[in-house]
């Protein structure tokens, strides 16, 4: 991962010594997470403004309550059984190989309520017009 991270922040300090945009470019990065939440994306300069993490939670334990503000969210339930609050609406329970989107300015949740470690990896990316 350090040699993915290493070449991002080259690739932009050698793009803003020469006054141009830096250029996206794809790569790949392992799904290693030694705490509860390990970012993996952070948006722009790595990307045009898509951020993502791996997230590790206990049986009982909860990512927290907090919003989506003007983006929209996806989970992608890796391993394990999850209740998915979303402010407004029925809770979710949810379990491994699969996706829940999660629309924007929604205020939710992620509870482990399974016996074993919940994994799973968000997405989140800025709202922008329908259909583009």
């Amino acid at each position: 991962m350090r040699s993915a991270l290493f070449a991002i922040f080259t690739a932009v300090l050698l793009s803003s010594a020469s006054g141009q945009e830096p250029s996206l470019q794809p790569f790949s990065l392992p799904l290693a997470c030694d705490g509860s939440d390990c970012p993996l994306l952070r948006g722009a300069p790595q990307t045009a403004g898509v951020r993502s993490g791996f997230v590790r939670l206990r049986p009982g334990e909860s990512v927290g309550s907090h919003s989506t503000n003007e983006h929209e969210e996806a989970l992608v339930i890796l391993r394990g059984k999850a209740r998915v609050d979303v402010e407004g609406h029925a809770a979710m329970a949810v379990s491994s190989r699969t996706l829940v989107y999660i629309p924007p300015r929604s205020r939710h949740n992620v509870t482990n309520t399974g016996k074993d470690m919940l994994e799973y990896v968000y997405v989140v990316a800025p709202i922008g017009k329908p259909g583009r």
